[in-house]
């Protein structure tokens, strides 16, 4: 009786040992944080009558897959049996109820409460033979080796990694499976069987037996199957089908882009200089012959009025020698008038500069200084660009945003400046993934990276997130600099790298 008190306290209430893994930055630990054992008890008449124990994976917060034959004591001894759910961080373990049984597959689904997973993405790729893949779970063979009373089996523990190769699909009592080399033993059964990014392939279910000799495989239930069973249970789940790259492959692919952008943008330049440059050559070459054959032509004007105003005067003469003072008067008159007024047109003649037309002066012009990065840009539609983009765990569909007025994110969270780009980072309370969004108001990229960390980590992060005061969105330059500095703090403590890294580009939305 002593003993199955015991157990029972210890699957509803709390185990005595704590156990945090050790900071890893690398996605199968990420994948490893949400990997939990599966522990059934059977009790009939205050005694314990059969004891199992298995691996199983989060799909979500609150839910996990593991196969059915972990929990066969269900079928055996109904209504007396005790499922209990030990994850590999904290120091508590909970109790679980079945969702969902799928035996021809060999699936389960379980639900549990009182604490929140890391998720695992189920990968709906391709699958190359020969790439890699890593089995997680709790064999029982190391159990038996290092375990010292039955307790140790509720102790939360990081699970047990091992790595092999992907040899092949098959078909097993008519349910698909992936054939691997990855050593996996009892108490493997429901772990999942993980590509290089983290992501489940497969949930290993059982393994050849070695005789005389004989090579040793594990055979894990097909990723295809677990998503038909978690879409007949109603369960949703994050899919994910975009190549696994690593997060270097990213960030080269991402310089060499920045590069060709770069240098697109300085030969667009050189271009429009060039130009801009003959143009106005070509401007000035024609309005310098324009300017000579308007003062050519002003002047041959003032010569021909001098000429008539000498024939004006010569003919006044002719009028005054005929007696006609009148007529003789006025014909001097108008003589001396055209004759001063071509001296006065010879004397203001155009010196036969060149003008240019506004559209070439313009264009000649220094360029106008860019647009402010805290200018407002107003509502945008973001298209996730796969090329430069790593996704291990999360969607990705388009997303809108509302660039305001410095930094200003959405009309509710404040961005810090980081050089001519804006940053923010997110710690959340409850999830174990910080994110750091970056918006670059010049090129319209924007850019989420995400960090899969650790319980521990997590907690040392929200302890400085205590620290960032400004929430809301405030004009306030000294805030967003203060600002900028606890993020600062927060970037010092992540790792080298992220996980994830979503890239979207950005346009005016309609």
């Amino acid at each position: 009786m002593i003993t199955i008190i015991r157990w029972l306290l210890s699957f509803a209430l709390v185990a005595t040992v704590g156990f945090s893994t050790p900071a890893h930055a690398d996605d199968i630990s990420a994948t490893a944080r949400g990997v939990v054992r599966v522990v059934t008890i059977a009790i009939v008449d205050d005694e314990v009558v059969g004891f199992g124990h298995g691996s199983g994976v989060a799909v979500a917060p609150n839910r996990i897959v593991t196969n059915a034959h972990v929990v066969e004591l269900l079928a055996r001894y109904p209504g007396n049996v005790v499922v209990g759910i030990v994850p590999s961080e904290g120091s508590k373990s909970y109790q679980g109820r079945i969702i969902a049984v799928d035996v021809a597959h060999d699936l389960a689904l379980i639900e549990f409460t009182g604490t929140r997973l890391p998720t695992v993405a189920l990968y709906t790729g391709p699958l190359e033979e020969g790439s890699m893949v890593t089995a997680l779970g709790y064999p029982g063979n190391v159990d038996l080796a290092t375990a010292k009373s039955a307790a140790d089996y509720i102790h939360p523990l990081a699970p047990i990694r091992s790595e092999g190769v992907f040899s092949g699909r098959r078909q097993m009592t008519g349910t698909d499976v992936l054939l691997h080399t990855a050593q996996i033993a009892r108490g493997n059964s429901g772990g999942p069987l993980l590509d290089p990014c983290g992501r489940v392939i497969g949930i290993n279910s059982a393994i050849t037996r070695g005789e005389e000799g004989d090579s040793s495989f594990g055979f894990a239930i097909a990723n295809s199957e677990v998503a038909a069973f978690l879409n007949k249970a109603k369960q949703p789940y994050v899919a994910v089908g975009t190549p696994c790259t690593s997060i270097a492959d990213i960030e080269k692919i991402d310089q060499a882009a920045d590069a060709q952008a770069a240098a697109l943008a300085d030969a667009a330049k050189r271009e429009t200089t060039s130009k801009a440059v003959l143009a106005r050559e070509a401007a000035l070459t024609a309005a310098r012959a324009a300017g000579d054959r308007h003062r050519e032509n002003i002047m041959g004007l003032a010569g021909l009025i001098l000429v008539l105003g000498a024939m004006a005067v010569g003919a006044g003469g002719l009028l005054d020698a005929q007696a006609l003072r009148r007529e003789a008067i006025w014909a001097w008159v108008a003589g001396a008038l055209m004759m001063l007024g071509a001296i006065v047109l010879f004397v203001l003649r155009p010196t036969g500069a060149p003008i240019l037309p506004e559209a070439v002066a313009a264009a000649s012009r220094p360029p106008a200084p860019p647009v402010s990065s805290t200018a407002p840009l107003g509502k945008m539609v973001c298209g996730f660009v796969s090329a430069r983009s790593r996704v291990v765990s999360s969607t990705t569909q388009d997303v809108t945003i509302d660039w305001g007025k410095a930094g200003c994110m959405n009309g509710r969270t404040q961005y810090a400046e980081n050089g001519s780009k804006w940053d923010r980072i997110l710690v959340p309370s409850e999830e174990q993934t910080v994110s750091v969004l970056q918006f670059d108001p010049a090129t319209r990229g924007y850019v989420n990276a995400r960090y899969f960390l650790s319980a521990e980590q997590m907690e040392g992060l929200r302890k400085i997130r205590t620290t960032v005061k400004l929430k809301a969105c405030s004009p306030d330059e000294a805030g967003r600099a203060n600002l900028a500095t606890q993020q600062a703090a927060i970037r010092m403590a992540l790792p080298a790298r992220p996980n994830e890294k979503i890239v979207y580009s950005c346009t005016p939305a309609p």
